[in-house]
Parts: C-alpha cells; sequence; structure tokens
C-alpha cells in the first residue's frame, strides 16, 4: 500500500500557516473544493471589500465573529450549495469553512444560524449601495485593458420563495411565490456587474433605468470613449428606456411587445413566409424593417421585424434599435438580439434558488 506523503495543492490565503491538501482515507470535510474558490477570492479581494463596504454597529469589545468572518461563512455556504442558514449549525464546525473564513480548524466554531440571520437583517441601505460600487469595482479591475466595447444585458429573473419573506409576492405568469431580481450581465466576460433584489411582483423594467444611468456613469468615468451596448426583452422595451440609453449615447435594441398596428405592418412578410414554407418545405425567415412611433413615445424609431415559418407554425417578433447599421443589416441586428444571455442560463436550484450556468 503506497503512503501519500506528497503535497497535491497548496493555498496561502491563510496567514498564519500554509495550507496543503492530501488524499487521506479520514472523513473531514465534503467541501474541500471550496479551497481553491478562497485562493482566487484572496486573490481579488471580494470578500474583503464586501465586507469593509458594510456598517458594522456593534461594540468592538463584544464581536465574537467579525463581519469578514460571516461574509464568507454564508457566500461560501452558498457556493456549496448550502442556502439554508440552518446548515451553519453544522457548518460551523466544519475545518473547511474555518479555513475559508480564516480561523484554524482547532478554533472556536464559526457564527451559528441566529448570529447570521442577526447579521443579515442588521445590514442597511448604505451598506447596499456600497455593494453596488464593489460590485462594479471588480467588474473593472476583471479587464487588463481598457475594452473598446461592453454590451450589457438586462434579465429580470424569478427567485421562487418558500416562507414569509418581506415582499414576496404572489406572480400570476411564474404562478409562485417569489421575487423578481433584476440581473445585468457582460457579454465580453460573462461576468454578473449588477444585481438587485426586487418584490415579486416588479415590473421587469422597474429601477433598470437608474441602475444604467448609474453603470455607464461609473464606466465612464474610467473608460471614457469606450462604447457601450445594452440588450433587453420585452420587458425592457418601453419609452423610459429608450429615453435613458439616448441620453447616455448607449446604443440599445430591446425587444417590442407586437400589437395591432405592428401585425398589420407585417402581413405581407408573414404570408410571403408561409408561401415559401408551402412551396419548399423548408423553414423560412424573412426580415424588414421601418420606422415606427408608438403613441406614448417621444419620436418615431426603428423597428426589425422577423417572421418564421416552419412546421411548427409560424412566429412574429419585433425588436426595437438604435445600432448603427440597423437599417440594412436587418437579420445580423436582429441575430445579436437575439445572442443576449445566451452564455448564462437561469436555472432553478432546489437548494439554492436560481443560480448561473455556463
Amino acid at each position: 500500500m503506497l503512503a501519500h506523503t506528497a503535497s497535491l495543492f497548496a493555498f496561502d490565503f491563510y496567514n498564519p500557516l500554509p495550507i496543503r491538501v492530501e488524499v487521506s482515507d479520514a472523513p473531514l470535510t465534503s467541501d474541500a473544493g471550496l479551497l481553491p474558490l478562497r485562493q482566487f477570492d484572496h486573490r481579488i479581494g471580494l470578500t474583503r471589500q464586501f465586507a469593509a463596504a458594510l456598517n458594522d454597529p456593534r461594540d468592538p469589545d463584544l464581536i465574537d465573529h467579525t463581519f469578514p468572518e460571516m461574509v464568507r461563512s454564508r457566500v461560501f455556504g452558498i457556493l456549496a450549495g448550502y442556502a439554508d442558514q440552518n446548515d451553519h449549525d453544522t457548518l460551523r464546525t466544519d475545518p473547511v469553512f474555518k479555513l475559508v473564513a480564516d480561523r484554524s480548524p482547532t478554533d472556536a466554531d464559526l457564527a451559528s444560524q441566529p448570529t447570521l440571520s442577526r447579521f443579515e437583517n442588521a445590514i442597511d441601505i448604505p451598506s447596499l449601495f456600497r455593494l453596488r460600487d464593489v460590485h462594479i469595482d471588480q467588474f473593472i479591475a476583471s479587464f487588463a485593458e481598457p475594452p473598446l466595447t461592453l454590451t450589457f444585458d438586462l434579465d429580470a429573473v424569478d427567485d421562487p420563495t418558500h416562507g414569509s419573506q418581506q415582499l414576496t409576492l404572489f406572480h400570476g405568469f411564474y404562478e409562485q411565490y417569489q421575487y423578481l431580481p433584476l440581473v445585468i450581465t457582460c457579454a465580453e466576460n460573462d461576468a454578473i456587474v449588477r444585481l438587485g433584489l426586487r418584490h415579486g411582483t416588479a415590473t421587469a423594467s422597474l429601477g433598470a433605468d437608474d441602475d444604467l444611468e448609474y453603470l455607464v456613469t461609473r464606466i465612464r468615468s474610467v473608460w471614457p470613449d469606450v462604447r457601450i451596448r445594452v440588450r433587453g426583452d420585452g420587458g425592457f422595451g418601453n419609452p423610459t428606456m429608450y429615453e435613458v440609453s439616448e441620453s447616455l449615447d448607449v446604443i440599445y435594441t430591446f425587444g417590442l411587445s407586437a400589437n395591432a398596428v405592428l401585425q398589420r405592418e407585417t402581413e405581407a412578410l408573414l404570408a410571403e413566409a408561409v408561401r415559401r414554407w408551402d412551396e419548399t418545405h423548408e423553414p423560412q425567415r424573412l426580415f424588414a424593417g421601418f420606422w415606427y412611433r408608438a403613441g406614448t413615445w417621444n419620436r418615431p424609431r426603428w423597428v426589425v421585424a422577423k417572421c418564421e415559418a416552419n412546421g411548427q407554425g409560424t412566429n412574429r417578433r419585433f425588436v426595437t434599435t438604435n445600432r448603427a447599421g440597423a437599417q440594412t443589416s436587418l437579420e445580423a441586428t436582429y441575430d445579436e438580439y437575439a445572442m443576449r444571455g445566451r452564455a448564462r442560463t437561469a436555472t432553478r436550484s432546489s437548494r439554492a434558488g436560481w443560480r448561473w450556468i455556463g
């Protein structure tokens, strides 16, 4: 029988002692995979900056558990699939969780579930605004050199709730009690740049204009020449989002809900797609573009229409855009919009509510 004496991995995020990972038959922990994540966190300083942004009103002489410790307990607990705070009554003794929270495995236990609950409920609104800046700062720091173009995708994501959480409400479309967070992601590096928790029946675009304005202003204060594009589905296709994008000199493509005028404008195109399908039995995908002004708009805007006919029937979609070249490159304009959020599929998890996967 061979003895494993060589270190397989080594980490340096825990200052008092080096950490070496070796093969062992002893049932020490089931979450050693958190160690490389903690090493990465040590390099980028995310949880350190996260904790520093929070207001801690406690008496320093009476503190047993620091904010960095509790932030890391919860962040890495969620990463490991332990969304429920009750899990921390067991995890607080786990040697890996102690290490990621900067404690030795032989040190006192981490914070209990009631302590973590009080910690989360004590976070004030100014702390949340500072956390917004932490996320943007982390995003900016993720680029080795200034980007020429940034593409931000806006998404409203259903987050089901299972208790009496504050502002959880029943959403008729999703048929569940939920929150409806707003997520802003970057297509260039798949980063989540902004995340805002909203009540369960919020409109898709609630607060998106303010979030977009703040994000664009912050980024251009660092990279004044970067060209910014924004994409969103029909829930973001409204005058407020058009106007804030135009005032910020942002290139936008938003989905547009169909109405009688748009359907009438594209009847001939849809009929042509159906005719070609009937003749060839090959899927048809035709495009048209035209200027359109809804009654609530302050001026006409360019609309690209897509009409499809295939074995499943017909499909008609519209987008509004100020993208350069959209009047001549109709298909390319729509296809660029359709790539929105493709690398980040929102899926539900039985343990964590929702998560992003590649």
